[in-house]
């Protein structure tokens, strides 16, 4: 039988999703988010701009795999950037 191997990065991978999670959870019981209007063409909470950001970094991901030769440092540079200001504006 076929095990998965969890190599370090696997695990930092999904550990900083769930750590993500987590804090959003955290954060939205704490203060809990109102639906707001930004540069999005939809009314979000921080919880929908949360996900958005999170598919869409993995869209910038596959991007910069399959269209460049550029390494994944710039595509997660581009993602933390795109969740930044997708959180705060969008």
């Amino acid at each position: 039988m076929d095990w998965m191997v969890w190599t370090l990065p696997t695990a930092m991978f999904f550990s900083v999703i769930a750590l993500l999670l987590v804090l959003m959870t955290t954060w939205e019981l704490i203060s809990p988010s109102r639906e707001r209007r930004g540069f999005l063409p939809i009314s979000t909470t921080r919880g929908d701009r949360f996900f958005i950001g999170m598919l869409s970094a993995a869209y910038i991901h596959l991007a910069v795999i399959g269209f460049t030769s550029l390494g994944l440092w710039l595509a997660l540079a581009l993602s933390v950037v795109w969740m930044v200001l997708l959180l705060r504006w969008g």
